[in-house]
């Protein structure tokens, strides 16, 4: 835990969005689908998406431009062996991430190859739909139950090559349902339906449900968000732990203000000067 730990230190005395090593996850459907707009401009326009999607509500900011190494850190990884299926995950509510899920699936998906399927496994307090502007009256609860055929549920967003998986239905007893047959299943199918997809997973807090452990068991990795000055560093190391530290691809920290003063100037003339 030395470096966790000593980053959750550091993170205690500094508090905007801060990414520490990390990978993951994209679409269903039968056949590929068009493409939509390719710049967040155009996009923002065609959808009624959140602001709180930076990737595209902001672009030129600092938070999106974390995303983007974010998402080349997934895709390049050092040991060459791209994690397919990510799920991200907070030791207590509220920290961001379905912040942190959501901007980076559209981040991926405005790639020029990578397909992102985002699916909302939280089925206590499903918010994916809201980053999205989109349905939630039927999603993942109806295929696990129902056996309601994928193409039928998922939603083409209109974002480069991203689609959409939303929670559906509330669950009496999500964490049942989470480590059925079906759940695996599903996971297996939209994984091996093509080797360019990527599936991001939006999980429940790991201190508060047993759903992320469930969960954990399933994916290749897990993105752990820590808000600053939320969670209590024992709190985070035990969700860690439990979760497994080999699970662990990287902490991302929310809420973290460090000092871009100076950096911004630079980076405003550096994109002013080149004309990005």
């Amino acid at each position: 835990m030395g470096k966790i730990s000593d980053a959750l230190e550091k993170h205690q005395k500094e508090n905007k969005l801060k990414v520490d090593r990390v990978p993951l996850g994209q679409p269903v459907s039968s056949g590929r689908e068009k493409l939509g707009p390719s710049s967040p401009t155009e996009i923002i326009k065609a959808g009624k998406y959140s602001p709180k999607l930076v990737v595209l509500s902001a672009p030129d900011s600092m938070d999106a431009e974390n995303f983007k190494i974010l998402r080349s850190q997934i895709l390049f990884p050092k040991d060459g062996k791209r994690p397919r299926v990510i799920m991200v995950t907070s030791a207590l509510p509220g920290e961001g991430k379905t912040f942190v899920a959501s901007n980076l699936a559209v981040s991926i998906a405005l790639g020029f190859d990578e397909y992102v399927l985002l699916v909302d496994c939280d089925f206590r307090r499903p918010t994916v739909h809201r980053m999205l502007g989109i349905s939630a009256s039927r999603g993942l609860h109806e295929h696990l139950i129902e056996h309601v055929p994928l193409e039928d549920l998922i939603f083409k967003t209109g974002i480069g090559k991203l689609s959409v998986l939303t929670a559906g239905s509330p669950s009496p007893n999500p964490s049942e349902l989470l480590a059925s047959r079906a759940m695996r299943n599903f996971l297996e199918e939209v994984k091996n339906r093509y080797d360019d997809r990527y599936i991001i997973i939006d999980s429940t807090p790991a201190q508060v449900t047993a759903e992320a452990n469930v969960l954990s068991q399933y994916v290749d990795g897990i993105i752990f968000v820590v808000m600053a000055e939320r969670a209590p560093k024992e709190a985070i190391q035990r969700s860690i732990d439990n979760l497994g530290k080999d699970r662990i691809l990287g902490v991302v920290f929310n809420g973290y203000n460090q000092s871009y003063r100076g950096y911004r100037k630079y980076y405003k003339r550096y994109y002013k000067q080149y004309g990005v």
